[in-house]
């Protein structure tokens, strides 16, 4: 499981231009933290610190702060702008520093959550050891009730992630690549059997044979993991056949998806940069596989193993599958539905609700429902036939 084919792959290419902020890049700190226009800051102590909009397992998005223990790392990840040999300022927080530190700007108002992570010093061990101390404090001294998202190290040990399940509303490890062959070529100091996989096993067997109670607040967190996308010559099918067996595996919640970047005094730093709307056609099909019972076998990958680039990957599958064989919405269930653009999960529900009510008969019946009834059109029928569509003006 989890073995791929293939060779790493690197182009030369010039760095961009970067302006410096707080000793990262604007550039930078997009890449590790997402999209920039999702973020403020604060500046503590002479320290900025980012908080953006983050998606927590309520559903709801609220504004988080992404803190470090620090900024130092004994890790040569080829890609990371923490790389243990670039030059640049290192930040080091003690536990009860950050945690005060963010019990203060809670308490303020500014956020209601916190992800921590850390670069890695004196071993993964005693790393995770000092990101529980900090969770401790915050959570036993300082009485912090809110969303609390914990990465679990590579080379953490078991009871370190029990100890981080019965304190976090969610934890993560970040396999970084799909299997590997590819992390050697991003991360060739990381195992990725021992050090990545194995605690995202035993996540799942926590959560298997130990009751929720031991969790924090009467349950144990959910669990993600994140990919960084085109640096090491990695296809989407790669990517996806390691996200579908984690989802099926290990109760996956989510995988996250970071499109390659160079960062200027990496080994990296003359590969290409990834282009966004790859990531982005990613996360469409991870959700295909995880929301819409789409199999690997479903999703429209080209010979080279990747998905169309510039079309919805679920569009894609119903321009093939469906044109000529179109879903009827008021016999269908709710696999079928979901098969059909513009139909989502609660659509899907509000279909099979009002057809207890009586048939849908125009697409003006669909989006009363709160379907997108002009993007389902070429792909469904009603009562047999095949509703009016809009004709596009050229």
């Amino acid at each position: 499981m989890f073995e791929s084919v293939g060779e790493c792959r690197s182009e030369s290419r010039p760095p961009p231009h970067r302006t410096k902020v707080f000793g990262y890049t604007a550039t930078e700190l997009r890449d590790r933290y997402g999209s920039t226009s999702g973020m403020r800051w604060i500046e503590v102590d002479g320290r900025r610190m980012a908080i953006h909009l983050t998606s927590v397992p309520s559903g709801r998005r609220v504004p988080v702060l992404k803190a470090m223990l620090t900024t130092a790392c004994e890790r040569d990840c080829r890609y990371c702008i923490f790389y243990a040999g670039r030059d640049f300022q290192r930040i080091t927080f003690k536990p009860e520093e950050l945690a005060r530190t963010y019990h203060d700007i809670h308490r303020a108002g500014l956020v209601d959550g916190l992800f921590l992570s850390s670069g890695i010093f004196a071993g993964g061990t005693n790393t995770q050891n000092h990101m529980l101390d900090m969770a401790e404090i915050l959570r036993h001294k300082l009485r912090y009730r809110g969303y609390l998202h914990l990465k679990i190290m590579p080379g953490a040990e078991r009871g370190q992630v029990l100890q981080a399940m019965q304190l976090a509303d969610r934890v993560s490890v970040n396999l970084e690549a799909p299997n590997s062959k590819r992390l050697a070529c991003l991360a060739p100091t990381k195992d990725f059997s021992n050090e990545l996989l194995r605690p995202l096993r035993w996540i799942e067997e926590i959560r298997r044979e130990a009751p929720p109670k031991q969790g924090w607040g009467g349950r144990w967190p959910s669990s993600t993991t994140q990919f960084v996308v085109g640096a090491a010559g990695e296809s989407d099918l790669e990517i996806l056949t390691t996200v579908a067996q984690l989802n099926q595996s290990f109760s996956l919640s989510r995988a996250y998806f970071e499109a390659f970047t160079p960062v200027q005094g990496t080994p990296l730093e003359n590969h290409p940069a990834e282009d966004p709307l790859r990531q982005h056609r990613l996360y469409q099909a991870s959700y295909l596989l995880r929301d819409y019972g789409f199999d690997l076998e479903d999703l429209p990958f080209t010979i080279e193993r990747h998905l169309p680039i510039h079309i919805d990957p679920k569009l894609a599958y119903a321009q093939t599958t469906l044109s000529e064989t179109p879903v009827e919405i008021n016999r269908a269930e709710r696999e079928k539905l979901l098969r059909v653009p513009g139909i989502g999960p609660r659509g899907a529900e509000a279909i099979i609700h009002s057809r207890q009510h009586g048939s849908l008969r125009q697409l003006s019946d669909l989006r009363k429902i709160g379907v997108l009834a002009e993007r389902a059109a070429p792909y469904i029928t009603l009562n047999g036939k095949r509703p009016p569509q809009q004709l596009t003006l050229l």
